[in-house]
């Protein structure tokens, strides 16, 4: 795979993570805005964008899609160290490509961060977010957390 590439869709999962902290939304939510053309041009300008600050890039796409405030807060009630926002973000970018692949990573964006595991990772309190890769890829693949 190329490794650029692997870093745009690593931007982008990290992007929304930051995006849905920033506006206390469900990342389903926040995706639900970006149509699958306005992701592809966002890992089509993530080289560009990682020049910027996450402040600077998220302002404008909350504008631009009006991405409104919600109540999910998954960081103000978390008992323990909450995992940065590159964090998430890199596992995001590994179930995304295991899953769909590069050729289909706008599509895999849309999907996993609309799907139940989302949710899963976001939520601090568990283990799910540091789980193995493989183990969220079979989880997410069958539709429901695994035992």
């Amino acid at each position: 795979m190329d490794d650029k590439a692997k870093d745009d869709v690593f931007y982008v999962c990290s992007l929304i993570e930051y995006i849905g902290r920033v506006t206390k939304n469900h990342r389903r939510d926040v995706v639900s805005k970006l149509t699958e053309n306005a992701i592809e041009h966002q890992l089509d300008v993530a080289e560009l964008n990682h020049c910027l600050s996450f402040e600077q890039v998220s302002d404008e796409l909350i504008e631009q899609y009006g991405i409104s405030d919600g109540d999910y807060d998954t960081v103000i009630n978390c008992r323990y160290d909450v995992p940065s926002v590159t964090a998430i973000g890199r596992v995001y970018q590994r179930l995304i490509l295991s899953v769909f692949g590069l050729e289909h990573a706008a599509q895999g964006i849309r999907e996993v961060f609309s799907s139940f595991i989302s949710d899963a990772i976001s939520d601090f309190e568990t283990s799910v977010y540091y789980s193995s890769p493989d183990y969220l890829r079979c989880s997410y693949e069958d539709g429901y957390l695994l035992d």
